[in-house]
């Protein structure tokens, strides 16, 4: 059984730290905090008044009783380091999207997590959120065939808030559109063996600015199908949900969609339009699995690698992308 009382810091807030609902997982006992704005610290001193709030990574991963650490580090180019650290201190690491800048580091991550003790995951739950999950269901049971062609989308608002240096966040095409690229690997069950690249600066009115506004990606996937990916801060506010979300996949049997962030779905096979796809039942949890696997030393849906997988191809596209702006 998970422990009653799991010590928890978090450092960082740059991006969906885990603060905001800790009231899902009373499991967690908040002991130390840093980098993270007075707002949050309040917060997370309703849960512990006597939380701990250090200036310094090291010392904050030398705090008494610190088990699991969220990330959401303040560069993103400095998460991989951070990760590894805790890693190889012992603590459980839960990490945000993209939990490193490049493969190289990816590649760090993941030795250190299979060299040690401690756990590490990341933010990606992508495909356990209604309806993604239950379109992963249907796909699971056989309905549509065998998987063809896969096409995604995520697109989220311009902000002035959104960095002018892809080393804060990682990027358009590693923290957008990994969101994509999930949809693609884990709703299917199929990863990408290739992907090529093109973004755009067009529509950013910044100066000295390296956000990219648009992106398009393709590839092959591992049984010959194809998949093409969009990505881009061009939703516009009366779309009315942040997020424009699309996923469309074409099987041998017959087409699953859903578009509009979500919020319509359809299943047709062959002659057979069924509508809307149930989604009455309640998605998985992922942050309750990564927690029963740090503790428990339950199963994951699939393996760390293919859970990074996507990360992995999202770097591998944005490297293809800024090699073509300089050709």
């Amino acid at each position: 059984m998970t422990q009653n009382s799991i010590g928890l810091g978090l450092w960082g807030d740059n991006g969906h730290q885990i603060h905001w609902g800790l009231e899902k997982y009373p499991a967690f006992n908040p002991l130390a905090v840093g980098a993270m704005a007075e707002e949050g610290v309040t917060e997370l001193r309703k849960s512990n008044p006597n939380l701990h709030v250090y200036e310094e990574y090291q010392e904050f991963l030398q705090a008494p009783g610190l088990a699991f650490v969220s990330l959401c580090s303040p560069l993103r180019d400095e998460q991989a380091r951070h990760a590894i650290a805790a890693l190889e201190a012992g603590i459980h690491v839960y990490a945000e999207k993209p939990c490193a800048t490049n493969e190289a580091d990816l590649d760090r991550i993941i030795a250190a997590a299979e060299r040690g003790s401690a756990t590490f995951h990341e933010m990606a739950g992508t495909a356990f959120w209604r309806p993604y999950w239950h379109m992963r269901e249907l796909l699971v049971a056989g309905v549509i065939g065998e998987v063809i062609q896969v096409s995604a989308q995520k697109s989220y608002p311009y902000v002035e808030r959104r960095p002018t240096n892809e080393a804060v966040d990682g990027g358009l095409v590693a923290q957008n559109g990994v969101h994509a690229m999930r949809f693609v690997e884990h709703v299917t069950g199929l990863r990408a063996t290739t992907i090529e690249a093109i973004d755009t600066q067009k529509g950013e009115p910044r100066r000295n600015s390296d956000l990219q506004m648009a992106s398009a990606m393709m590839g092959r996937l591992e049984n010959g199908g194809l998949f093409s990916v969009v990505a881009n801060y061009l939703n516009q506010p009366g779309f009315g949900t942040w997020g424009n979300e699309m996923l469309r996949i074409f099987g041998t049997k017959g087409m699953l969609e859903s578009v509009d962030g979500g919020t319509r779905t359809r299943l047709v096979v062959g002659e057979d339009d069924r509508g809307e796809i149930d989604t009455s039942t309640e998605p998985p949890d992922w942050l309750e699995y990564v927690i029963a696997n740090a503790f428990d030393a339950q199963p994951m849906p699939f393996d760390l690698d293919t859970e990074l997988h996507p990360t992995r191809m999202v770097l591998r596209a944005k490297a293809d992308a800024e090699q073509r702006r300089k050709a």
